[in-house]
């Protein structure tokens, strides 16, 4: 075994020695070629990236020039026109519905041993945060949020946010 292993420190060896020539050529007959090399590569890249940039400048007046101002037409005499009454004795026949409107402080789910243990001055934890928004149910279907307040001893709730149609839509998929 001492015979392989003379023989792969000799091929170390002269391998060592083979790189430390070609370092010694290099530094001696070339002067900087690598340095040389570098540095037109560099000069490419940067002169792509003024092209390309050259290039954005260009579009972007192109975009200037081209653009146009958009133009809206007036609707405000019409919105501020009285609406036909056809439209109010069309929804007269269902304004006497009556709905079931909630407000939701929170919510929790307990064990029924639970539920048994309740008693007065129990704390039952909810799912929101102090300061969160209420939220309004018509029917079962959120319509608002809003935050509660005191009106003559009473309880109440000032509403900050209206769900939108196509929210209530979406909710019901």
């Amino acid at each position: 075994m001492s015979d392989d292993q003379d023989k792969l420190a000799a091929e170390w060896a002269a391998a060592l020695e083979d790189q430390e020539a070609d370092a010694t050529a290099d530094a001696a007959g070339s002067g900087g070629s690598d340095d040389d090399a570098l540095a037109a590569e560099w000069a490419a890249a940067l002169a792509s990236d003024e092209q390309e940039q050259l290039k954005k400048e260009k579009e972007q007046t192109f975009f200037a020039q081209t653009a146009q101002e958009a133009k809206f037409a007036d609707f405000t005499e019409e919105a501020k026109a009285p609406r036909p009454e056809s439209g109010r004795r069309e929804l007269d026949f269902i304004l006497d519905i009556p709905l079931d409107v909630s407000a939701e402080l929170g919510r929790t789910r307990l064990l029924i041993n639970e539920l048994l243990q309740l008693g007065q001055g129990s704390v039952v934890e909810l799912n929101k945060l102090a300061g969160e928004p209420l939220e309004v149910f018509v029917n079962g279907k959120l319509v608002a949020r809003g935050e509660a307040v005191v009106i003559n001893e009473k309880f109440g709730v000032r509403l900050t946010d209206i769900i939108s149609p196509i929210e209530r839509v979406k909710q019901l998929g």
